[in-house]
C-alpha cells in the first residue's frame, strides 16, 4: 500500500481524483479476494468508528459494520432517537465531541451541509453513508461491480442510469463514470436531470479523462450499445400523493424493461440497483402504489429483476469490500 490516503475524508467523489478512486478500486479488490479466501489481515485494530444514522438503512450500516469488524475495529450505531444531534446540541458541539472519541464518524442523512461539518470540526476522516446530494460509497461499488462484470478496463464500458437524476445517485454516477473515463449516459425527462452546473464541470472534466457523456430524454436512444443498465426508486415514503403519481407518470417510459434491456443491443447487459427495488407486490410501498396507482412494478419489472442479467446482489456485497477499502485507506 504505496498510495496515501490516510486521514482524508470521502464527501462527495468530486473530493477523490481518478487516482485515487482508482487506489481504492483496487484495494477492494484485493480485501476481497483475502476475505473469500480467508485470509484477511486485520488493520483496524483499536479503531473506533461512528456509525450516525439519521436515514435508516440496511446495505450501508451492515456493510459499515461488517467491514469494520472484519477490520478489527469497534462501532458505536447511532441512529435519530441515540443522539443530541441538532436537538439539544448543536452539529458542531457533537462533532468535536465524536472527534474527540472516535476515530472516525459515519453519516447517513438528509443534506450534504451536515457530513461537511461534520468533518470540519470533528478533525477525523468523515465518511458519507448517503446524503440527498451525493452517494460516494454506493458509487464505488457500482464502479467494483462494472469492473468485474465487465471484464474490460472501465474507461472501455459504458453505462446508462435511468430516472430521477437530480440527486445523490444519478449525480454521482455522473461524477464517478466521468472520473474513471467511462461511457456515460443519463436518460430522463428535462426535468429530472442532473444540475445544469454539475453536467459542465464533468463535461470539463472529460477533456482530461476521456469520459463520453451523453445526457437525452428518450431511454431506447440512451441505452443503446450500453453494457450496464442502472436505476433507483422513484418515490419515496412521505411525499404527497400528488407528486407520487406527476413522478410515476413521467418516469414510466423510463422503467426497465426486457424490451429495454434488448434495446442495448448487446446480449450481455446487466441491470443494477443500489437497492431496495419496488419490483414486486411483496413490500409496504409496493402495495401503497398498486392499490393507488395500479402499478405492480414501478423503476425495474420483476422479470428483469430477477433474470440472469441481474447483478444487483453483488452490486450489494461490493459496498462491503469498497466501504472497506475506504476505511482502511484512510485511517489503517
Amino acid at each position: 500500500m504505496s498510495y496515501n490516503l490516510r486521514n482524508r475524508s470521502l464527501l462527495d467523489l468530486k473530493d477523490f481524483s481518478p487516482r485515487d478512486i482508482r487506489f481504492l478500486l483496487n484495494l477492494a479488490a484485493e480485501l476481497k479476494r483475502a476475505k473469500c479466501a480467508g485470509i484477511e489481515h486485520p488493520r483496524l485494530k483499536g479503531k473506533n468508528i461512528a456509525l450516525i444514522f439519521e436515514k435508516a438503512s440496511t446495505r450501508t450500516r451492515c456493510a459499515f459494520e461488517v467491514a469494520v469488524h472484519d477490520q478489527g475495529g469497534h462501532v458505536t450505531y447511532i441512529d435519530s432517537e441515540g443522539s443530541q444531534l441538532g436537538h439539544k446540541e448543536s452539529l458542531k458541539d457533537t462533532a468535536r465531541v465524536l472527534g474527540r472519541m472516535y476515530d472516525g464518524i459515519e453519516y447517513r442523512g438528509f443534506h450534504q451541509s451536515v457530513v461537511e461539518d461534520l468533518a470540519r470540526f470533528s478533525c477525523v476522516p468523515v465518511w458519507n453513508g448517503l446524503t440527498d446530494e451525493a452517494h460516494p460509497t454506493q458509487v464505488l461499488a457500482d464502479l467494483l461491480t462494472m469492473e468485474e462484470f465487465g471484464e474490460r478496463p472501465l474507461r472501455e464500458l459504458s453505462f446508462c442510469y435511468l430516472g430521477d437524476a437530480r440527486f445523490n445517485m444519478g449525480c454521482s454516477l455522473l461524477i464517478g463514470g466521468t472520473q474513471m473515463g467511462m461511457d456515460v449516459r443519463i436518460a430522463a425527462p428535462t426535468n429530472l436531470q442532473p444540475p445544469v452546473e454539475l453536467v459542465a464541470q464533468m463535461r470539463e472534466l472529460a477533456r482530461t479523462t476521456g469520459a463520453r457523456i451523453t445526457i437525452e430524454t428518450d431511454p431506447r436512444i440512451a441505452v443503446a450499445g450500453a453494457d450496464f443498465l442502472d436505476t433507483d426508486v422513484w418515490v419515496s415514503m412521505g411525499e404527497p400523493e400528488a407528486v407520487w403519481k406527476e413522478r410515476i407518470d413521467q418516469l414510466l417510459p423510463y422503467q426497465v424493461t426486457t424490451a429495454l434491456m434488448q434495446a442495448t443491443g448487446k446480449p450481455h447487459t446487466r441491470f443494477m440497483h443500489c437497492l431496495p427495488a419496488f419490483h414486486n407486490l411483496e413490500t409496504e410501498i409496493g402495495r401503497q402504489v398498486y392499490e393507488r396507482f395500479g402499478l405492480a412494478e414501478i423503476e425495474v419489472t420483476d422479470e428483469v429483476f430477477e433474470s440472469e442479467a441481474s447483478i444487483v446482489f453483488t452490486q450489494a456485497e461490493n459496498r462491503m469490500h469498497t466501504i472497506k477499502a475506504v476505511l482502511v485507506a484512510t485511517l489503517a
